[in-house]
């Protein structure tokens, strides 16, 4: 179905301004420390990004369609806009956020939250290499009025709080009950059903006060800086996985699939590198890296004049776990060497998450049977757990995530948030061992809520 606006400005063309201000104080949470509100957009990482707040407009799509729907809408808002861009820089200008379902049979327009989500926020506050500027978003602006620093004070901003004592409960499935269905799904990879499924599980955390969003993003922004710490229309996270950025001709995908937890707190280096050296050993692992790094370079590939496929994943250190990884870059076809955009149709980013998702990394190999497995035998909806989240610019380029060390805040009760953890499952798989690590990947989260 097309994409539908939720807000009655969607009538009348939007008045957009990009303005420099002063670098803001404060290092890794800098960004995260001017949101005023209970209903933060966020897109950082080491300090650096976009966040906003306020709706200008909302655009939700349902089905299938829902990637194309959403830029059609946001296409058509930007050949109506106004806009002053006095800064230049990825993330200035019009910006809209969006998140996306998992899985394109997630609801019907009318009976179910859409399975995708534009958000075009009326204040972005952006930064990128010590330059910082502020974008306001209107539909009855006026390009004389200038956005400045008034509406980064701390005095316009209600105080972060924290969520008080936490308790947790098993989600749709039983740790016993959830550890049963990857030795299901082990059987099926065996008798040659497929090659890789990844199978998630949920836990329910609920606290004893109404839970701030940006509680959990300055804690995740300060424990994973490596990671991109967002925030889009309910979904909080830090993503170690980023499904592709787009930037003047130049694309990016991250890869991540084999994981081995880290050693407790007060283990020595020398153990840390020891593990790291049996996961780049692991034959378990390193199949299902190959299988996501395959998956993701197909998908580029006829977008892309040339590629480069590293031959041998890295090690990618976090606080909790690690991960071999591979990034997967490219020169998108109609783009000269220099990023400048020549003849032909050059595809944004939301197009090449659509075409992307869902990767090997969060679906399995092939796509079509590991999807088919999951709706079976997962038991559980994943919302928009592991698909998109991200920005999209007004020049089609932006930066999209998988929504990976995340959780879905409730509509009905503020104090109640959902935790999501996923495992690649292969034929050498574990049950036991694939459930210790999903609860290495909750601890992100769990940290984030004061654990």
């Amino acid at each position: 179905m097309t994409a539908e606006s939720t807000s009655a400005t969607s009538a009348h063309p939007l008045v957009v301004r990009s303005t420099p201000v002063a670098d803001l104080p404060g290092g890794l949470t800098a960004l995260l420390d001017v949101l005023p509100d209970t209903r933060p957009l966020a897109w950082v990482r080491r300090g650096d990004g976009i966040v906003g707040w306020g709706e200008a407009l909302r655009f939700e799509a349902w089905g299938p369609g829902r990637f194309a729907d959403a830029e059609a809408a946001w296409q058509d808002v930007l050949a109506h806009a106004v806009v002053r861009d006095e800064v230049g820089l990825p993330g200035s200008g019009p910006v809209a956020f969006g998140s996306f379902a998992f899985d394109d049979t997630a609801g019907t327009s009318g009976d179910a939250r859409a399975c995708g989500t534009i958000v075009v926020p009326r204040v972005v506050v952006g930064r990128r290499g010590g330059r910082t500027w502020v974008t306001t978003i209107d539909t009855a602006g006026s390009l004389t009025r200038t956005p400045g620093a008034h509406v980064l004070r701390a005095a316009d901003r209600e105080p972060v709080t924290a969520p008080g004592e936490v308790t947790t409960v098993d989600g749709a499935l039983s740790a016993t009950d959830w550890s049963a269905v990857v030795g299901e799904a082990v059987e099926r990879i065996r008798d040659g059903a497929l090659d890789k499924v990844v199978l998630a599980r949920d836990v329910v955390a609920t606290a004893s006060a109404p839970i701030d969003p940006r509680w959990l993003l300055t804690r995740l922004a300060s424990a994973y800086e490596a990671c991109w710490t967002f925030s889009v229309d309910g979904m909080v996270g830090a993503t170690p996985e980023l499904l592709v950025r787009s930037e003047k001709g130049l694309v990016t995908s991250r890869v991540l699939a084999g994981t081995i937890r880290r050693s407790r707190a007060g283990v020595s280096d020398d153990d840390a590198l020891l593990r790291a050296a049996q996961l780049a050993r692991s034959s378990k692992d390193l199949e299902e890296h190959e299988y996501a790094v395959a998956s993701v370079a197909e998908a580029l590939a006829p977008f892309c004049s040339s590629m480069n496929v590293p031959d041998a994943p890295f090690v990618l250190h976090l606080p909790n776990v690690m991960h071999l990884a591979s990034d997967v870059t490219g020169v998108l076809a109609g783009h000269a060497a220099d990023g400048g955009p020549v003849a032909g149709s050059v595809p944004s980013s939301l197009a090449l998450a659509a075409a992307l998702h869902p990767s090997a990394a969060v679906c399995g190999t092939p796509t079509a049977a590991a999807r088919e497995l999951i709706r079976e035998i997962e038991g559980m909806d994943r919302g928009r757990y592991a698909a998109p989240v991200g920005w999209l610019g007004a020049d089609g380029d932006g930066e999209w995530g998988i929504a990976l060390r995340s959780a879905e805040l409730s509509e009905r009760d503020p104090r109640t948030v959902r935790l999501f953890a996923g495992c690649g499952i292969v034929a050498a798989s574990d049950p036991a061992a694939e459930l210790a690590e999903s609860e290495a990947k909750l601890e992100p989260m769990r940290y984030a809520l004061g654990g």
